[in-house]
């Protein structure tokens, strides 16, 4: 292929559309965005969705990605990308929103207009107009009749890779389905956002790929189909509306005779299967088996490359978007960044410069004091306060200034350390931890991070890697997954070494962590969480 060939990642965020053009040197010529409260009001939308009165309900409305869709490809347009460059397209989206089409849905898609815009004419296509999305919380009680319909919370994990969650798709449905029969019934497809955006370019309907497939709660990781057991608990007749699901690299097909006759994409672009943003993040962060990428923002995430798990109710297990053989985790903590800036406040006057030359004035181990802090109900483990124990193990009400700074950012990092090797992690010599997010610019915060792990912490140097992630996999569909997605790079992504361990670190955190352990278990029993 020539210098000129081009392809386009999209990532459909919660608060915004972004798109990534990469050339076929994988180096980014263009970049766009869409903000959804900004650039279009007339959704009045905040931060993306509409919260609901009950304070658990939380939803978008698919329409408005359609028109974001619509203004991002002018604004490519506009800034001088030639679409007829554009080998392969592929996307990212928001894991576990789920879009419901209505009969006769896909014979408008067959037959839209190049002379008018996409949300213009899909108006009226779903048979429900808003679409429950990530944070949407209103499905306990469906969560616990399907995991006991499933034979227990382990089974299920054992099965689809996560215990239920209210905000994936299994639950989600069944609350259709329970409450709005009429609805569920005159339901044609029902779609994922990554599959919805990608149905828009092919302007039929996309299937599901897997690892986007394998946050829903419906499909067998082992299998790669939908688990019968668990669509036959959830809801009646729903494999015909979920369709097949397809690997993450498969190549759906050509481009809509749409966009070639609007924009002037090339009549042989490929549509590459569309994912969810974590399953993208790994592919655009260009983790590798027994690497670790940790997000540090709002909520830390983890993601990692295992080629096999142990069943758990830590974190989730998902089908892994660069090979059918492997899989990979995702630990979600609520209690990131907003519980840090808690305690800089508390103990740094609110400067951060502050924060980090206490967390600095302490050595490794913390004297052995160890904390746990979490202002809200957490994920893993399941807890919500504060806990500080001394080097006794015995709860103390009160640190220092100091001591209380590193006893935070040690306990979030041996949380995290923890509930990886619970899921099946294990670091080897060549591991290294790729960080992004906020905090990963604070080089005292990450250099305890390196010493909890012990092993070497990288900065990626572009942002949005579930944005770059689709664009890479757009090339990386049309190589073939046997190709083998790292055989792509001529070197590797720009990665800044931040901080190395220190020679005496698993010394010092090898007990600190057997410690961690026993006090979480003691403080979950004692509270019954």
């Amino acid at each position: 292929m020539s210098q000129d060939v081009t392809y386009l990642g999209f990532d459909i965020s919660t608060q915004q559309l972004k798109a990534v053009v990469i050339n076929d040197a994988l180096r980014i010529t263009h970049q766009s965005s869409v903000s959804f409260d900004l650039d279009l009001p007339e959704f009045r939308t905040h931060g993306g969705v509409y919260s609901h009165d009950d304070k658990l309900t939380v939803t978008a409305p698919p329409i408005m990605w359609i028109k974001a869709f619509d203004m991002i490809l002018e604004k490519l347009k506009l800034d001088g990308l030639d679409f007829s460059s554009v080998a392969a397209i592929s996307g990212a989206a928001q894991q576990h929103g789920s879009v419901y089409w209505k009969k006769g849905a896909e014979q408008i898609l067959h037959t839209v207009l190049p002379n008018k815009f996409l949300h213009e004419q899909l108006q009226g296509c779903f048979s429900m107009r808003d679409s429950p999305v990530w944070m949407d919380s209103s499905t306990t009680s469906y969560c616990k009749t399907f995991e006991r319909g499933v034979g227990g919370p382990i089974m299920l994990s054992q099965i689809t890779g996560s215990r239920a969650y209210e905000r994936f798709t299994a639950s989600q449905i069944a609350k259709l389905h329970q409450t709005k029969p009429v609805v569920y019934n005159n339901t044609e497809r029902i779609s994922l956002v990554s599959s919805f955006a990608a149905t828009l370019f092919l302007c039929h309907y996309a299937p599901i790929d897997l690892s986007d497939g394998s946050g829903m709660n419906l499909l067998d990781i082992h299998l790669k189909d939908w688990s019968d057991v668990c669509l036959e608990v959830c809801a009646p007749n729903l494999r015909e509306k979920l369709g097949v699901p397809v690997p993450s690299s498969t190549v759906l097909g050509t481009i809509a005779p749409y966009f070639v006759d609007r924009y002037g994409f090339a009549e042989t672009c490929k549509i590459i299967a569309f994912t969810g943003d974590n399953p993208a993040s790994l592919a655009g962060t260009q983790l590798n088996k027994g690497d670790m990428a940790i997000s540090l923002g709002t909520s830390d995430t983890v993601f990692l490359w295992l080629t096999e798990y142990r069943p758990s109710l830590d974190g989730h297990i998902l089908c892994n978007p660069l090979t059918s053989k492997d899989f990979m985790a995702l630990l979600c903590f609520k209690n990131g960044s907003f519980t840090r800036e808690r305690i800089r406040d508390d103990c740094a006057d609110g400067s951060w410069q502050l924060f980090s030359d206490l967390l600095d004035s302490t050595p490794r181990g913390n004297f052995g004091n160890i904390g746990m802090y979490f202002d809200m109900m957490e994920i893993v483990p399941p807890m919500i306060g504060d806990y500080r124990f001394n080097r006794n193990n015995e709860l103390v009400q009160r640190f220092s200034k100091e001591v209380e700074v590193r006893a935070l950012i040690e306990g979030q990092f041996l949380a995290k350390r923890v509930h990886a090797e619970n899921v099946g992690f294990t670091i080897g010599s060549k591991s290294k931890i790729i960080a992004t997010g906020g905090a990963s610019a604070n080089q005292a915060i990450v250099q305890v991070l390196s010493d909890v792990f012990n092993v070497p912490v990288y900065v990626l140097d572009f942002p949005n890697s579930a944005c770059l992630g689709a664009a890479l996999r757009a090339k990386h569909g049309l190589l073939g997954e046997e190709f083998g997605f790292h055989k792509m790079f001529e070197e590797p992504l720009k990665l800044h070494l931040s901080a190395k361990p220190a020679k005496d670190a698993a010394e010092i955190y090898g007990p600190m962590l057997l410690r961690y352990r026993i006090l979480e278990d003691r403080i979950i029993r004692e509270n019954d969480f």
